[in-house]
């Protein structure tokens, strides 16, 4: 097939092909090339290809150049007009036209004005296709005037003022730059305060008495002219008495709140805003109902000014400046709206059409306001233009239809709009021409393997000719996967290969004629750094070598360049080169650095760096026993197809002696760098024979040991290249497994380059069917691992196999091994679905096997899908979850376990191979039989009377069927804990409460309860209750804390377990309800860890704990339990500690107060220790002896606040629930002392605190004596102080 450049052919209705064409041609026309084959006897209209720009301001002092460049065949003429009119350049001595040009040159440095030539100038380039013209160019001389003459009277304002400074710099061409300085020409510095604006005037926000000075010059740079204009010096003076009032910020430019700005699209937005005020306002912006853009923002002047650069309709808004002090705020508006100049959508481009063909000019612009377009012929105005009847105008199109060669001219498009305008040249040029080739014949280019190689053939026509290539004298055709061919006639070949070399010929033809061209392409070898430098590590004085050794194209020569630290090499006779190596003698501190070797080609370069690291050198040391020094002089003998004989002479053995040889070889052509184990020989030979294998480029390294260990690897030996062989092996993990229903994926494991035994690997990939007596089908592929079998039977067995071969010959006959082609999905639903419903919770699902042919792939298994459609005992639809069992295999059943009694199941059957699952069968239903309900969700014991016990109880979650009746049983307790008779006792399904009667007074009963289905009893739910007590009978021997009319909870429990949490400590209350007499402990470990819990014992049956020694700012968990076989626990409960608090870094013991107070304190305890010991000693009484003989633990002893001795203790106190929040204060600081319970939860009325020490300050108030009992309610427990009180 050959290979050609030709437009994209397209369908289209009648009335649009000449459109089409139209653009067609203009999108493929190009311009004539000024190549001087063609310039010979090619015209071409005039095309303008330099000129000054529209708005041109000139220095009066030198010469005006306006330029003017155009090109054409024949060469064109130049004319001028000057503001409208022919500009006639021979009446005017000082003006002239450079030869071959159209550019003037105004001579106005010996004589005239500038400004006698300002104007609005035009060139016209004509020849006899066209006249095409420039822009119109305004000429204006530059202007630098002098500020005006002005007296400025001396300022004095008061600190903390606002000021502005005019500048008002003269109006010049173009604008002038603006800066402030002072007498000495230093710039005046600028802050938020004190700034620039604009406009070139000089605002302070506030003055301060810093800001007087007498040399505030504004100055005007001229850069056009180089001059610097000055204004006359002013002159401020701040009074630096008391300082303004503060006041918020005002604008002092723009005034008022709103202002309106306008920019052209394409230049760079600038709104200022500058405020006064004290404190110095800070400038904020925002735009209203938008963004600012991210990449074209930028502040400056302190952020007063905000610049958008390359602004866009898109720009227009409202922006807002925000002006803000602490005082307040302050808000400015500026409307901004863009415009646009006339920019380019698509300008008209160039025709060269062929005499009867069509094409069209088109020239669209865009901008805001909308851009007027206007056509002109040669400079004139379309309209009053000679008539051409091949044209036609349509707005911004012209088209043109059987063009001739008086056709031929050139259009200037004009689009204009209030701000500006664009004018384009476009020439219409009809030719006819045959086919030309440029490009000079016989090139010979030549290209690195493995790279893009690019063939030119740039050509020329009219029409435009089409181009097509080929290879050899045989004219073989080029694909289009293979080549690329661009629209200039290039041939682009993406991965050049060895077998890309020969000659090529490109053809080039129209209607008019043929023309062809031959160009070779040659395919080197890339070069190759096949020994790289290495890094070195060398001491001071001593010589260092680095070795570069390259190989390359045997057709190319190399440039071998050392370089250091990417620079030359020193000058230094210290170098030395030689073909491979860089050699430094007398190494200095100054030679390290990264040395490179770079080489070089005509076609391609390579490099290869090392570090050269100097060190101090180091004394030498003892003689001592070390590894072998390498072998060395390496050489080959004995060269033959397998085998070589290699020789080397042994190093030093460093005082032990060498036991064996290791020979190492690199192959340079496939694994260049990698070194592989060949042989070993014994310490006493020198040389060895080695066999080789085919086409390898060997290189041989020799290692010495001896009995202290391995001496470091010899140079390499020369390299010696194997001749090629065909391979002796095939590529192993051959598979044929197809990823799609029709296709075969051939996989293996490719050769490496050691195994190929030649060049150009390549392999030889067969296949045939099975069971079929198909032949056998062949491809050879490149050195690849898959080749893909399209257009193959869905999962039908084949026999594979790969063979190798290379430019020698083939490997041995390969193994066959078996594949399948790829799978689709199951054609066939399982059939004749049977369900056995074992049990309440169990079917078994039969169901007949599909055939294997429909299976369409590997047999995976079955797979159910099964889902509980309705409830047979509610009646009522409810969908949920399906479910899914897989059965393994060809298996025809399958067990579905864990179903709900009492349910109908819906399930489908479908078979599953490697692709998915195939169609589901008929939908089976099934109902599982009613089973035993589960235990009744809830059962409650209320009201309670002396004689009879309510039960109230749900219904079981799970009934799994009908219920029929409930069952209870009960029997009573006694005080020992026996059990007596057992009452049982039927109950409707129908039935959520009854009542027993006829029960004993103030006896305990359990409960057993239970529902039941015509399968059987469910699960039971136990309870225990107490009859009410006769008061009568049994007044004064209950303890007061149990009431009439309260049931008491059998079942113990803990709940509203609450923690109160300081820095290193907490305090842990609960409420229990049960059994008397409960011996608590406290578990606790850090929120989250796995750590095991920490355990602490309760004394006594107290409902309060204190934990301490716990970590600042941690959370913890915690709970509560009781010991024993009535062992039971709370719910889990989170705090968290304070965080550390720092304490101070005073060392109060050192302190001369803090001695003497202690002291006086001891003194006064040894005092107070005696009297007692007196009053003891009369008989006095101590009431503190009487309680610790009563109770043993003397922390929870209350005392009385009056006398400071010890007063009563109420044992059923500890049974009473603490009033959740009653014993922690508010700041959450209770800090336990020696004892593990809080002082804190004793105290009613708590108005102390503790230190950060943990030290109690403040006093406890409490009540002075027990309130007696009353109702089933127990003492409040006064308040206790602490031991120093309870001597005062």
């Amino acid at each position: 097939m050959q290979l050609k450049i030709m437009p994209k052919k397209k369908h289209f209705s009648a009335g649009r092909v000449p459109l089409i064409l139209f653009l067609c041609q203009m999108i493929r026309a190009l311009d004539v090339p000024l190549d001087s084959k063609l310039l010979g006897d090619l015209v071409q209209p005039p095309t303008i290809t330099q000129q000054s720009p529209k708005d041109y301001i000139i220095d009066p002092r030198e010469n005006i150049v306006i330029q003017c460049e155009a090109k054409g065949k024949p060469p064109p003429s130049f004319s001028w007009t000057r503001n409208g009119t022919h500009f006639d350049i021979d009446k005017d001595p000082l003006v002239t036209m450079k030869p071959g040009s159209g550019t003037l040159v105004i001579n106005i440095m010996s004589e005239g004005k500038a400004e006698t030539y300002e104007g609005v100038y035009q060139c016209t380039a004509r020849n006899e296709r066209g006249a095409a013209i420039s822009n119109n160019i305004v000429v204006r001389p530059s202007r630098s005037p002098l500020w005006t003459k002005e007296r400025l009277e001396p300022i004095t304002l008061r600190n903390g003022q606002s000021l502005v400074l005019p500048c008002r710099p003269p109006i010049g061409l173009p604008p002038a730059i603006i800066f402030w300085m002072d007498n000495s020409f230093q710039r005046l510095p600028q802050s938020e305060r004190v700034s620039q604006g604009l406009n070139g005037d000089l605002y302070f926000s506030n003055v301060l008495p810093e800001d007087t000075r007498e040399d505030y010059i504004c100055y005007a740079r001229f850069n056009h002219t180089q001059t610097i204009q000055q204004k006359q010096p002013i002159s401020l003076k701040v009074i630096s008495a008391k300082p303004s009032k503060e006041r918020p910020p005002t604008f002092l430019t723009p005034e008022g709140n709103e202002s309106l700005k306008e920019e052209l699209r394409g230049n760079v937005l600038s709104l200022e805003c500058i405020a006064e005020g004290l404190p110095t306002p800070i400038i904020y912006w925002i735009k209203e109902d938008g963004t600012l853009p991210v990449n074209r923002t930028f502040y400056q002047n302190f952020k007063k000014t905000l610049q958008i650069t390359q602004v866009s309709e898109a720009d227009s808004g409202n922006y807002q400046c925000i002006a803000k002090n602490t005082l307040g705020a302050v808000h400015h508006t500026i409307s901004v709206t863009v415009k646009a100049a006339p920019y380019w959508i698509s300008a008209p481009q160039n025709l060269v059409l062929s005499p009867g063909e069509n094409g069209t000019l088109i020239c669209r612009a865009n901008g805001n306001p909308k851009p007027r377009i206007g056509w002109l012929t040669n400079g004139v105005p379309v309209e009053i233009a000679p008539d051409d009847p091949s044209r036609k105008i349509d707005g911004d199109t012209i088209i043109f239809s059987n063009v001739q060669e008086r056709s031929s001219a050139v259009y200037q498009c004009n689009a204009s709009n209030e701000y500006g305008y664009l004018l384009a040249n476009a020439f219409v040029n009809v030719l006819a021409e045959p086919p030309r080739i440029l490009t000079s014949a016989n090139i010979l280019y030549q290209v690195i393997a493995n790279r893009p190689a690019l063939l030119d053939c740039a050509f020329f026509g009219s029409p435009l000719p089409t181009i097509e290539w080929f290879k050899g004298t045989k004219g073989s055709a080029l694909h289009e996967d293979i080549y690329v061919l661009h629209d200039n006639g290039t041939l682009e070949i993406p991965v050049a290969q060895k077998d890309s070399t020969g000659t090529y010929t490109c053809v080039a033809r129209n209607k008019l004629g043929m023309a062809k061209n031959e160009v070779h392409l040659e395919i080197k070898d890339p070069t190759r750094i096949i020994k790289q430098p290495e890094y070195a590590v060398v001491q001071r004085g001593s010589k260092v070598s680095f070795e570069c050794k390259v190989k390359h194209d045997n057709t190319l020569i190399p440039t071998i360049m050392w370089l250091k630290d990417n620079g030359e090499l020193p000058n230094d006779e210290r170098f030395s080169v030689d073909k491979d190596h860089l050699v430094v003698t007398d190494v200095s501190d100054d030679d390290g650095g990264v040395y490179t070797c770079a080489a070089n080609t005509t076609l391609d370069s390579v490099s290869a760096s090392a570090v050269l690291r100097v060190v101090a050198p180091t004394p030498t040391p003892a003689p001592v026993y070390d590894v072998p020094n390498p072998p060395f002089d390496l050489e080959l003998t004995n060269q033959l197809d397998k085998s070589v004989q290699l020789t080397w002479t042994p190093g030093d053995d460093n005082n032990s002696p060498i036991t064996k040889f290791i020979i190492e070889y690199e192959d340079a052509m496939h694994e260049a760098g990698i070194w592989h184990h060949q042989a070993e020989v014994s310490g006493t030979q020198t040389t060895a024979q080695l066999t080789l294998s085919p086409y390898v480029n060997y290189s041989f390294r020799v290692m010495a040991e001896n009995s202290i260990g391995r001496s470091v690897p010899s140079e390499a030996s020369e390299q010696y290249l194997t001749k090629a062989a065909e391979p002796d092996q095939n590529p192993m993990t051959v598979e044929g497994l197809g990823t799609e229903p029709d296709n075969l994926v051939i996989t293996w494991k490719p050769l490496n380059g050691f195994e190929s035994n030649g060049p150009g690997l390549q392999y030889k990939v067969s296949w045939r069917q099975k069971d079929g007596d198909d032949e056998w089908t062949s491809v050879v592929v490149a050195n690849v691992s898959k080749y893909i079998v399209s257009g193959t039977p869905t999962f039908v067995p084949y026999l594979i196999k790969v063979q190798a071969l290379n430019d020698v010959g083939f490997a041995p006959e390969p193994a066959e091994v078996m594949g399948h082609s790829g799978e689709d999905l199951p054609m066939v639903a399982p059939g004749n679905v049977r369900v056995n419903v074992v049990n309440s919770t169990l079917a078994e699902v039969h169901w007949d096997p599909v055939p294997l042919k429909s299976v369409r792939g590997h047999l995976q298994g079955y797979r159910i899908y099964y889902w509980k459609a309705q409830s047979s005992s509610k009646r009522n639809r409810r969908h949920i979850e399906k479910k899914i069992l897989t059965f393994q295999g060809n298996k025809t059943h399958g067990m579905l376990p864990g179903l709900q009694p009492y349910s109908h199941y819906v399930l489908n059957v479908r078979v599953v191979n490697g692709k998915g699952e195939g169609p589901a069968s008929t939908d089976r239903g099934f109902h599982t039989p009613e089973g035993v309900p589960s235990a009744p969700s809830s059962l409650k014991i209320v009201n309670p009377t002396l004689d009879s016990l309510t039960l109230e109880w749900d219904p079981p979650s799970h009934p799994n069927g009908v219920l029929t009746e409930y069952t209870l049983r009960y029997q009573p307790i006694n005080s020992t804990h026996e059990l007596g008779p057992l009452v049982d006792l039927k109950i409707p399904a129908n039935k959520t409460r009854w009542t027993l009667n006829h029960l004993n007074f103030s006896t305990r009963y359990k409960f057993y309860f239970y529902a039941q289905t015509s399968v059987g009893s469910g699960s039971q739910i136990t309870e225990e209750a107490i009859t009410t007590v006769d008061e009568g009978k049994m007044a004064g021997i209950l303890p007061p804390d149990v009431g009439a009319g309260k049931v008491r909870a059998v079942n113990p429990r803990i709940s509203n377990l609450t923690a109160a949490a300081a820095e290193t400590y907490a305090n842990i209350s609960w409420e229990y309800e049960g059994p008397e007499h409960v011996k608590f402990y406290v578990e606790y470990g850090v929120a989250g860890s796995k750590e095991e819990w920490r355990k602490e014992i309760v004394n006594d049956s107290r409902s309060f704990f204190g934990l301490k020694g716990l970590m600042p700012g941690t959370a913890y968990k915690v709970r509560v339990g009781a010991e024993g076989d009535s062992g039971f626990v709370s719910s889990e409960d989170v705090f968290e500690t304070g965080p550390a608090m720092a304490s101070r870094q005073v060392d109060i013991a050192t302190q001369g107060w803090f001695i003497g107070l202690m002291c006086a304190v001891a003194l006064l305890i040894l005092i107070l220790l005696i009297v007692c010991f007196i009053r003891r000693n009369k008989g006095g009484k101590y009431p503190v002896k009487e309680k610790e003989d009563a109770h043993a633990d003397p922390e929870i002893q209350p005392m009385k606040e009056d006398d400071g001795t010890f007063g009563e203790y109420s044992d059923a106190e500890d049974h009473k629930p603490l009033k959740k929040g009653s014993r922690t204060p508010s700041d959450r600081t209770v800090k336990k002392e020696d004892s593990d319970d809080s002082l804190v939860d004793y105290g009613e009325g708590v108005n102390g605190q503790f230190n950060e020490d943990g030290s109690f300050i403040g006093q406890y108030s409490g009540k002075k004596e027990k309130e007696p009992a009353e109702g089933n309610e127990s003492s409040e427990a006064p308040s206790p102080v602490n031991a120093m009180n309870s001597f005062v």
